[in-house]
C-alpha cells in the first residue's frame, strides 16, 4: 500500500541462535521477521542444535543456515557484511561471555566481532546466573559499547523456578529492532499519549462506554519511543499489552484520565489525545447495584473536556486530537480543530470499512492550519509513523 512504512522491509538480519531452551522461539521470530518483509540469515552454535534443528530454521527463513566455522571459511566476515542488523535471541551467559571478552572460538562470535552495525541481544538464563555479578559485569560490558538489551523478564522459567531470566517474547525482540533501525528525529521530545475508552459508572457493576480498543494510541507510543522520543502512555481499560519501555498510567473514568493529563503535562512537549473519552456520564452514581424494577431514567452530565482544558493553558505543549465521526464530516473536525485551538487533528470515519474501532487498520485525514494530507487505508502503526510524520515537520 501507499504510504506503508515498513522498518524491516528488505533489510538484511544476521541472527544468531544459541544453546538455550528458549531457542524453539527462535522459529516464530524468524517468521515474524519474515512477515515484516526482512531477508533473516541464521547462525547457529553447535549447543542450539540440541534445542531446535538447522532444517526447521532453513524451513522458516527460507535460506541457507550457517554454523560449521571451517565449511564456509569467509562467512564471518561475508555474513557480517551484508547485514543491515545483528540480532542474538536467545543470548545465553557463554556467549554474552564470549561476545564481552572478545572470545572467538565459532561462527557467531567471530562474526560479532566482525559487525560494524548495531546489535540486538535477547538475554536468556536462570535467573541465578542473570544475577550473577560475574554475568552482569560482562553485560554491562557489552552494554557500554552500545549493544541493545531487550528482556528477560520474569516468570516461569524451564527448569521450574519463578524469577528474571525469560527471554523476551517475540513482539518485542522485532520492536527492538524496529527500534534499532530507525532514525530517532523525535529524541528531544517528551510525548504524552492518551488511548483507549473511558468508563462511566451508573453503579458498581455498569458502566457507560464505547468500543474504543486503544489500538491507534498504543501504536503512536510504540512508533514515538521507536524515534527516540520519552513516552508517556494514559490508557483506559484495554485489553493490549502494555507496550514495554513506555510509562505507562492505567486510568479509568474520564475524570481519571484528567488528572494524569494535567499531572503528566509538566513534562510534555507534545500531547496526543487519541483516547475515545466519554462525553457524557451519570449525573448520579448508585453506591448499589441498580434493581431491574422496569424503566430506567438516567441524567446525564458532561465529562471533562480534556483538550480544551490544555489548551487555554499558558505553556501548552504541541496538541493532536482525533474527531471520529460517522460519515465524512470533515467541516466539523476542521471547526474542532480551530474551536479547541490544536495544532493537528486526525479525522476518520468509523463508518468505512477497515476504519475506526477495534480494527488493525485505518482511514485517516491530517488536518491542521496548513494543509489536509488524505492517507489510504493502512494499518495502525503506519498511520501512527504518519502522524509522527506530521508533527515533525510542523516542529521543524
Amino acid at each position: 500500500m501507499k504510504n506503508e512504512r515498513k522498518v524491516l522491509r528488505n533489510k538484511s538480519i544476521l541472527l544468531g541462535i544459541t544453546g538455550g531452551v528458549s531457542a524453539y522461539k527462535s522459529i516464530d521470530l524468524i517468521r515474524r521477521l519474515r512477515e515484516e518483509g526482512a531477508l533473516v540469515t541464521v547462525i547457529m552454535t553447535e549447543a542450539a542444535k540440541h534445542f531446535v534443528t538447522p532444517l526447521s530454521l532453513e524451513v522458516a527463513s527460507q535460506n541457507k543456515v550457517f554454523s560449521d566455522l571451517y565449511a564456509d571459511t569467509m562467512a564471518h566476515i561475508s555474513l557480517p557484511a551484508g547485514a543491515d542488523i545483528m540480532v542474538v535471541a536467545p543470548a545465553t551467559a557463554n556467549t554474552i561471555g564470549k561476545f564481552a571478552h572478545g572470545i572467538a572460538d565459532n561462527l557467531l562470535s567471530l562474526s560479532f566481532l566482525s559487525f560494524k552495525g548495531k546489535v540486538v541481544m535477547a538475554p536468556a538464563m536462570n535467573w541465578r546466573m542473570y544475577e550473577n555479578p560475574v554475568f552482569r559485569k560482562n553485560l554491562d560490558t557489552l552494554l557500554n559499547l552500545g549493544v541493545i538489551q531487550v528482556g528477560p523478564e520474569k516468570g516461569s522459567l524451564a527448569c521450574g523456578e519463578e524469577g528474571i531470566g525469560r527471554m523476551a517474547e517475540v513482539p518485542d525482540i522485532i520492536e527492538a529492532t524496529k527500534g534499532a533501525l530507525t532514525i530517532n528525529d523525535l529524541a528531544d521530545e517528551n510525548i504524552l499519549v492518551t488511548a483507549g475508552p473511558t468508563r462511566e459508572y451508573l453503579d458498581p457493576v455498569r458502566f457507560l462506554s464505547n468500543r474504543s480498543s486503544g489500538k491507534m494510541g498504543y501504536a503512536l507510543a510504540r512508533a514515538a519511543l521507536r524515534r527516540g522520543a520519552q513516552v508517556t502512555l494514559i490508557s483506559g481499560p484495554s485489553s493490549l499489552p502494555q507496550p514495554k519501555g513506555v510509562k505507562f498510567i492505567p486510568v479509568d473514568a474520564a475524570g481519571d484520565m484528567h488528572s494524569a493529563v494535567n499531572r503528566e503535562l509538566v513534562s510534555s512537549t507534545i500531547l496526543i489525545m487519541s483516547a475515545a473519552v466519554s462525553d457524557f456520564m451519570p449525573a448520579e452514581k448508585s453506591g448499589e447495584k441498580i434493581d431491574k424494577t422496569g424503566k430506567l431514567f438516567l441524567k446525564l452530565t458532561a465529562t471533562p473536556d480534556i483538550l480544551s482544558a490544555v489548551a487555554k493553558k499558558k505553556n501548552r505543549p504541541f496538541i493532536v486530537g482525533f474527531a471520529a465521526e460517522t460519515g465524512r464530516k470533515l467541516e466539523k473536525a476542521r471547526k474542532k480543530l480551530k474551536h479547541k485551538n490544536m495544532d493537528l487533528i486526525v479525522f476518520n470515519d468509523v463508518t468505512e470499512a477497515g476504519s475506526g474501532f477495534d480494527v488493525e487498520t485505518n482511514k485517516v485525514v491530517l488536518i491542521d492550519k496548513k494543509k489536509e494530507s488524505e492517507l489510504p487505508l493502512l494499518n495502525k502503526d503506519d498511520v501512527a509513523d504518519a502522524i509522527l510524520d506530521r508533527i515533525v515537520e510542523l516542529r521543524a
